[in-house]
């Protein structure tokens, strides 16, 4: 058995680490206390002394050098949430500690979530919603289906093509639909076998009747989609952002939402976050936002510890952790 520890908020450790994943661990690790907080950790790093593998979710802290040099015996953190970035460091990189996180199995919601905003949005649903509450007008609100797409041989653009944009494509392949992918990563030979077609930042806009961003945030990609790209979508375009949100301009969306009302947005994820209750955000009609809820959220998360739980199996026989993050990987991570 392993000495193993808990960390993370505790409004989600039921859902992350419900009765069975916690039967799973509990095979495995022995248990130095019960699960702790990221403030309990900083204000005694020694509760790690003999700690070797930690289990964390979302509340993780920053694995300081203090932190880490209070846990010797560490080999192992197994995160059952998505982005690393926020705990990792040189400090950590320097140890050479194992770490897997459940970025996969949050690409899962986020790729259900995402397909949903496609068929909503190309029906205009958002359009159609707002009129009839606006002006309780049925009949106006069926004249206007003619200028409804839907997704029978429409044309998606997913801009990045990293682990949710790919679980995107696989969905999409129960419909008929095109799929066009802009990634300077993705190789001829790859976009062949997972039948998308690269094209560039200017054309996925131009050709796509529905834009969905899966980009990280990074400096370079700050603001990379711009208010020019926006308006430069055919009639009726609909524009989705699951990613961060500022990987977009978002004055020059507002801008662009505004002078094309017939563009549907669709944003889960806005900068800063939450907006501010006088953001310009705020009644445009032709804008539909959500607070952040395309990953994991209530039972979704137990799938989060069902992967690190499956990674632990993998870990105590030696074998390679599946969903493992290395220095090198995380920096085109979001």
């Amino acid at each position: 058995m392993l000495n193993g520890i808990i960390v993370g908020l505790p409004q989600v450790l039921g859902h992350v680490f419900d009765k069975e994943n916690m039967t799973r661990f509990s095979q495995h690790l022995n248990w130095v206390s019960d699960p702790v907080t990221s403030a309990q950790i900083v204000a005694d790093p020694r509760i790690l002394n003999h700690v070797e593998v930690i289990v964390g979710t979302w509340g993780m802290p920053v694995l300081s050098r203090e932190i880490l040099a209070a846990a010797p015996k560490l080999k192992a953190v197994l995160y059952a949430a998505g982005s690393v970035r926020n705990f990792t460091n040189d400090e950590f990189w320097k140890r050479n500690i194992l770490l897997s996180s459940g970025f996969a199995a949050n690409a899962v919601p986020v790729a259900e979530f995402t397909i949903a905003q496609l068929i909503l949005g190309l029906k205009q649903a958002i359009l159609f919603q707002h009129n009839i509450q606006q002006n309780r007008d049925w009949h106006k609100a069926q004249i206007a289906s003619a200028e409804i797409k839907g997704l029978y041989r429409s044309t998606i653009g997913l801009v990045s093509y990293g682990t949710i944009a790919r679980l995107v494509r696989q969905l999409l392949k129960a419909y008929d639909v095109n799929v066009l992918v802009y990634d300077p990563f993705l190789g001829k030979a790859e976009a062949v076998q997972e039948r998308v077609q690269p094209v560039s930042l200017e054309d996925i806009f131009k050709r796509s009747d529905a834009v969905s961003i899966h980009t990280p945030h990074l400096p370079e990609t700050e603001k990379m989609i711009t208010r020019e790209l926006i308006l430069s979508m055919p009639q009726h375009g609909v524009f989705i952002n699951t990613a961060r949100g500022a990987v977009v301009d978002q004055p020059g969306m507002i801008e662009a939402l505004r002078e094309r009302p017939d563009i549907q947005a669709m944003i889960d994820v806005t900068f800063p976050e939450p907006p501010a209750k006088d953001s310009p955000l705020f009644g445009i009609p032709n804008l539909f936002i959500t607070p952040h809820i395309a990953g994991s959220m209530g039972r979704e998360r137990a799938r989060l510890g069902a992967f690190m739980a499956d990674e632990l199996d993998r870990f105590v026989q030696s074998q390679p952790l599946k969903w493992r993050i290395t220095k090198e990987s995380m920096l085109r991570m979001a």
